[in-house]
């Protein structure tokens, strides 16, 4: 792994922001609606980054890949687990959120970089849609099994995000 990872600032979220636009587009476009990525998807998500990087939250865990030419090619976000945890074991007291790497990074190392510096080895929760079957691949080679768990996002009805916990 070529890239260089680091704690996000303030002034990232713009840089941020688009990477993960890009990265579901990479990944989803198949599966989401037309019109699904207009400028208020892209506003949301410059304000959700904004808000998470202005928060000094010592629980969040935030790391940014950036490639030789200090561009973000990757990034993963975890947290206290929140929504759905009917069910979690009392030990899960992490849950990642974001694990994005570009498509021309995949295979390299960097998630794996990435995932290590914001969860490590410990237990954890996260939700992957199950139409992505290279992200559940990754997860179970990192101790992560399905337990049963589903939801659906009426914004995207042709993703189903299953529950997995390590």
């Amino acid at each position: 792994m070529a890239q260089k990872l680091r704690k996000p600032l303030p002034a990232d979220a713009p840089e941020l922001a688009r990477l993960h636009v890009e990265c579901w587009k990479e990944t989803y476009t198949h599966l989401l609606p037309d019109g699904f990525f207009d400028s208020a998807h892209d506003e949301q998500r410059l304000g959700m980054w904004t808000r998470v990087l202005d928060d000094p939250n010592p629980l969040f865990r935030i790391c940014v890949a950036e490639n030789e030419d200090r561009k973000l090619v990757g990034f993963a976000f975890a947290a206290p687990p929140t929504g759905n945890t009917e069910g979690l074991r009392e030990d899960v007291a992490r849950q990642l959120y974001n694990l994005y790497v570009r498509r021309a990074f995949h295979g390299d190392g960097t998630g794996q970089a990435l995932l290590d510096a914001v969860l490590d080895d410990e237990p954890a929760v996260l939700w992957v849609a199950a139409q992505n079957p290279r992200a559940i691949r990754f997860y179970e080679r990192n101790g992560f099994d399905f337990d049963g768990a589903t939801e659906v996002d009426p914004a995207a009805p042709e993703i189903t995000d299953a529950r997995m916990l390590r």
